[in-house]
């Protein structure tokens, strides 16, 4: 197939949805062969942060000399960046010749009475594909959803487990209570490998305990307390890690630092191991690395910031900093979200900054949630709020609600920042 008839097959897959478990998974790599055996995984769960980590544990092991692939998702702007290989996106060419060979042993499971998989077990096992037959030294794997069932779960050679902060997200599939979604994320932990958390509330740190005792591992945890003299910024960031190691990050937002820091944790336990990376290395990673539409700033005067706060989490960590950054600016929010999320509870962390707020529908999305009805249960928290008919209308409405030195902030899903960014850059170009 080309590449529009590939996209056109993803695009079909859509309607199939989301399926917890690994029935499918199992059924469609014996097909293909299980690639994923051939590959070291670091696996990386948790409710968010978990693509700043990748791309700092990517760029890292790069810099140190290795192949590594990354899978990550959603995708801000191409859907090819869910599959990389030292930064680079998968090309059209391999992404074609590998979804058909996927799509071949998809239809030989629907012809033996099987289910067919869904778009991100297709994606997942296209990735694994692509991984082994680049011969990858590590794969950095993002779960997609959860753990214990996430698709990317059929691995059996993960290197290290990874959890970022564990907090309330996906209960319709993960469960109700921070324990239950602790349980769920902490399946990636498998006998064997090497455990590396982020701190975390009480409940789910227990949970993450109990489950490593049950494989005698004992984790290791991260301090915040281990990153002293951090000077902040929208550019670059510093801290001293450990009071010996002076590490720049180009990423903005202040939780960055608590992502660098579970990082360079991963980094110390691989170096323990006996992999091979050298001081430089780190530095010129963490230097290096950079992960789209997370407090991104995408233009000055006004700032124009694109940031993925799309649960409770993600938008009391985006109300520190825009407390933070932008004290005593005009504030004014672009946001969209889906309907299946807690919006009601990221409007109320977040609306208190903004001087108005614009609501939007995301484009392309079933679950999205229709502007109007975002602005009403916006209007519950905040006078000011105005449904946008498209985005293009919303980026327009916010300059000219702002001065040069307002600040406009797009957030609440990441599944429209890509397209928002591409309007920006061609209004920019008509400036």
């Amino acid at each position: 197939m080309n590449y529009k008839e590939a996209m056109e097959y993803i695009e079909f897959l859509q309607v199939l949805g989301s399926v917890p478990g690994l029935d499918n998974m199992i059924n469609l790599c014996g097909k293909l062969g299980n690639p994923q055996d051939k590959l070291s995984f670091l696996h990386i769960a948790g409710t968010n942060g978990k693509g700043s980590v990748s791309a700092y544990l990517s760029a890292v092991l790069k810099e140190a000399g290795y192949r590594v692939g990354s899978y990550n998702s959603p995708t801000i702007r191409e859907y090819r960046e869910r599959i990389c290989i030292g930064g680079r996106m998968i090309s059209k060419n391999s992404f074609c010749e590998l979804l058909t060979v996927v799509k071949e042993a998809c239809d030989a499971l629907v012809s033996e009475g099987k289910p067919h998989p869904t778009p991100f077990e297709v994606e997942t096992a296209l990735g694994f594909l692509y991984f082994a037959q680049k011969q990858c030294d590590y794969v950095i794997l993002e779960c997609g959803m959860g753990g214990k069932l996430d698709a990317t779960n059929l691995i059996k050679n993960t290197k290290v487990a990874v959890l970022t902060p564990i907090s309330m997200d996906h209960m319709t599939f993960l469960g109700s209570t921070l324990s239950q979604i602790a349980e769920n994320k902490a399946g990636i932990i498998k006998p064997g490998c090497m455990v590396v958390s982020a701190q975390q509330s009480e409940e789910a740190a227990e949970v993450i305990e109990r489950v490593c005792a049950g494989h005698s591992i004992r984790p290791v945890w991260v301090s915040t307390e281990e990153a002293t003299k951090i000077r902040y910024g929208l550019k670059k960031q510093s801290f001293v890690y450990q009071g010996k190691l002076e590490v720049t990050i180009s990423l903005a937002g202040k939780y960055q630092i608590e992502n660098a820091l579970l990082a360079l944790k991963v980094i110390d336990v691989l170096r323990s191991e006996g992999v091979r990376i050298s001081e430089k290395a780190v530095l010129k990673g963490f230097a290096a690395a950079k992960w789209s539409g997370r407090f991104e700033v995408l233009s000055e005067k006004p700032f124009f910031v694109a940031d993925g706060a799309h649960n409770e989490a993600g938008a009391r960590k985006l109300a520190q900093s825009i407390q933070f950054y932008f004290t005593n600016k005009k504030i004014i929010y672009i946001m969209g979200v889906l309907k299946d999320k807690e919006y009601d509870k990221i409007i109320a962390l977040t609306a208190p900054f903004a001087q108005q707020i614009i609501t939007v529908r995301t484009p392309d999305n079933p679950r999205a949630l229709d502007a109007y009805e975002l602005a009403q249960a916006v209007s519950r928290h905040h006078g000011s709020v105005t449904a946008a008919g498209s985005l293009e209308e919303a980026v327009e409405m916010s300059y000219l609600l702002a001065d040069k030195d307002s600040v406009i902030v797009a957030f609440g899903s990441l599944s429209y920042l890509g397209r928002l960014m591409d309007i920006l850059e061609k209004r920019q170009r008509k400036v």
